[in-house]
């Protein structure tokens, strides 16, 4: 699976680094042994006087002895033996027998005793004729040159022990060593490796199609070459995340057949100025040496980011590294046979000298499913699910609007998850639908004690966003309504959802979704006199829709004009912040206008629904507070039954009547939008 020098490193990473503690402990251990057999520890330090009494005491024989005061202790020396007489002391062996009380009748025989002389010849003389009186009795000679391991080997085995840790400490931190910095860090696949085919990929079958056209191209390059054609030297996938970019690649070295390097864009930038840099070159001399071969970038944005795009100052080192990674691609002397293909989904970040062709010749958008692309890859999810009979993956997928390639395969797990929670067969559609709301909304929290005062004010407040969206046209259906708190601070919520993909939003829509949004609070003013702090997140959206109608999309009184630049990713849902243009301060203020104008017609509309709908408001805050979720075709009923006349829409007689008017004569045959009839 990878390349034969990560395979020698793995080999010898587990060698160091699964048993590193034990050598160490090994090592330590052996260098304590030769240290307590090189030095001795149990010695005798007798002075001149002392030592030449006990030599005088052995003249006669029978081993002499004398007794001394050591420490407040007596002690005695005798038999004195196998004397050497070096140039600076004097050693040798000799009993030691302790008088005292404590140690009394305690001998230790043959123990090593140590004398310092001075190095002059009164002191040799007087000690040598010591000696010679007492021989045969006292056996001495003259001390051979300096013991090397003596003198020295305490020394080697620490510097062999501090040796030995060091280059273990550099095996282990190989990856990030200075004897390998400039080595890259990719991986080669082969193809069975991956196990991942273009078959194993849904739901972004154009994407699909242009990387498997690089893969024919490798598999057959003669049917290209022959019209003349070549390859694009790179491929850029970009695209939200989670829409299944990194599959895809995989898919590609499943199918290429050929080597496949794969790393992330973070791999080549390091603390060092020049790292990366040689990274870049160390991968390119591999891919060029096993040609042709494909390289994955993976997160190309942390690598390939624009020079010169912020007003700090650059980084060297991703600069360097960057243009590295220029020069490889299209330099002077390019890499044939080498395919880069790349994902980000930041593409608006990245440098345009990487993004030219000649370098990136082909952008791929992985873009997010639609209704039949999510059917798909749900298929692909439950191959190894038991699901049962009645569930219908196409409608499935026509309520997970929006939903990408990640997110359907957690819904799945999940759904599997709560059957098997539940010690079912197979995994119905109900499990589905939890899964969705699951996955959308948070975890359910039935547990958490809430007042009855404060869960009647979340019941009206939730069954006044349901009413109005029911209520207005341009509005997706309410799926659910339900009082039981959520995920980290929903203590209700309100489930619309489309019933189809979208791509324009009219004014229209915006407005309603404004009134929707402003509904709950506007039901705790008529209800209970008061406001709460739970639309705080309704009021900040409906505020951004309105500033939004305003600044972005021309919708209002100010004209079709942009007031707002946006620098945002195209496909991430955080990014760099937005930047206004130089607006005077009388702009400003009409802007400010505006907005306060729109949210503020927008009460005034959602009071008038609520008031003309205060009996169907008040009988689906009551059968909240006693079921606590409600579906569809419950809400309707209760909304049917609880509605005397037609349902009133506020001004949508006077702006029907002008579009009239204005409109050709087929126009006039339309019928009220979403089946709701005209009001007053």
């Amino acid at each position: 699976m990878d390349s034969d020098g990560e395979d020698r490193g793995r080999g010898e990473d587990s060698w160091f680094g699964g048993n590193t503690l034990v050598i160490i402990a090994g090592i330590c251990a052996v260098g304590l042994l030769a240290i307590l057999l090189m030095a001795n520890w149990d010695v005798v330090l007798l002075n001149r006087a002392d030592m030449l009494r006990l030599v005088e005491a052995s003249k006669a024989g029978g081993g002499g002895s004398i007794v001394v005061d050591v420490q407040n202790k007596r002690i005695r020396y005798s038999r004195i033996h196998d004397v050497q007489l070096g140039k600076y002391a004097v050693s040798g062996k000799i009993d030691v027998e302790y008088l005292d009380p404590e140690g009394a009748g305690r001998l230790r025989k043959d123990v090593t005793f140590h004398t310092d002389k001075l190095d002059t010849q009164a002191a040799e003389s007087s000690i040598r004729k010591a000696l010679e009186e007492a021989a045969p009795n006292v056996n001495y000679n003259d001390e051979g040159g300096p013991d090397f391991w003596k003198q020295y080997g305490i020394v080697l085995v620490v510097s062999a022990i501090i040796l030995v840790m060091f280059y273990v400490m550099l095996r282990r931190l190989a990856g990030s060593s200075a004897l390998s910095f400039g080595r890259s860090r990719g991986r080669l696949y082969a193809q069975d490796d991956v196990g991942i085919t273009f078959d194993d990929v849904a739901g972004i079958d154009e994407a699909v199609e242009e990387v498997r056209e690089v893969v024919d191209f490798l598999k057959s390059p003669a049917k290209y070459q022959k019209l003349g054609g070549r390859i694009p030297k790179g491929v850029l996938l970009v695209g939200p995340p989670g829409t299944g970019k990194t599959l895809l690649a995989k898919a590609i070295a499943g199918e290429a057949g050929v080597p496949f390097f794969s790393l992330s864009g973070s791999d080549f930038v390091e603390m060092f100025v020049g790292v990366g840099a040689a990274r870049v070159r160390d991968l390119f001399q591999q891919a060029e040496a096993k040609a042709p071969t494909i390289i994955f970038i993976d997160e190309l944005d942390a690598l390939g980011k624009s020079r010169g795009a912020s007003p700090m100052q650059g980084h060297d080192e991703r600069e360097q590294t960057l243009n590295a990674l220029l020069v490889e691609m299209d330099g002077f002397s390019s890499n044939a046979g080498v395919i880069v293909v790349a994902a980000s989904n930041r593409p608006e970040m990245l440098d345009p000298a990487l993004m030219r062709p000649g370098r990136f010749d082909r952008q791929v958008l992985v873009d997010r499913p639609d209704v039949r692309g999510r059917e798909a890859i749900l298929k692909v999810h439950v191959k190894n699910v038991k699901i049962d009979e009645t569930v219908d993956l196409r409608q499935i997928a026509s309520i997970c609007v929006g939903f990408v390639g990640a997110d359907l395969a957690n819904l799945v797990n999940e759904a599997a998850l709560l059957a098997a929670r539940k010690n079912l067969d197979a995994v119905t559609m109900k499990e589905f639908n939890e899964g969705i709301e699951r996955v959308t909304a948070g975890l359910e929290k039935k547990q958490r004690v809430i007042g009855v005062e404060v869960k009647r004010r979340v019941a009206f407040h939730e069954s006044a966003h349901a009413l109005v969206a029911f209520s207005l046209p341009n509005t997706d259906p309410v799926h659910k309504v339900s009082i039981i708190p959520r995920g980290l601070a929903a203590l209700g919520y309100t489930m619309q959802r489309p019933e189809g993909d979208r791509y324009l939003v009219t004014q229209a829509e915006l407005e309603s979704q404004i009134l929707v949004l402003l509904a709950g609070t506007v039901a705790e003013e008529l209800i209970f006199d008061d406001i709460s702090t739970g639309a705080q997140n309704d009021l900040q959206r409906s505020t951004e829709i309105a500033r939004g109608m305003v600044m972005e999309y021309g919708m209002s009184r100010l004209g079709r004009i942009s007031y707002r630049e946006r620098q945002r990713s195209a496909f991430l849902v955080t990014g760099p912040g937005e930047t206004h243009k130089q607006l005077s301060e009388h702009t400003a203020r009409e802007i400010d206008l505006e907005v306060k104008r729109i949210v503020d017609e927008s009460i005034v509309q959602v009071r008038h629904i609520l008031e003309e709908r205060h009996q169907a408001l008040v009988a689906l805050s009551e059968r909240l507070m006693i079921v606590e979720s409600i579906e569809f075709e419950e809400l309707r009923k209760i909304v049917d039954e609880n509605t005397s006349g037609p349902m009133v829409v506020p001004r949508t007689s006077e702006k029907r009547k002008k579009l009239i008017a204005s409109a050709p004569p087929m126009l006039d045959s339309l019928g009220p939008q979403g089946g709701i009839a005209e009001g007053s």
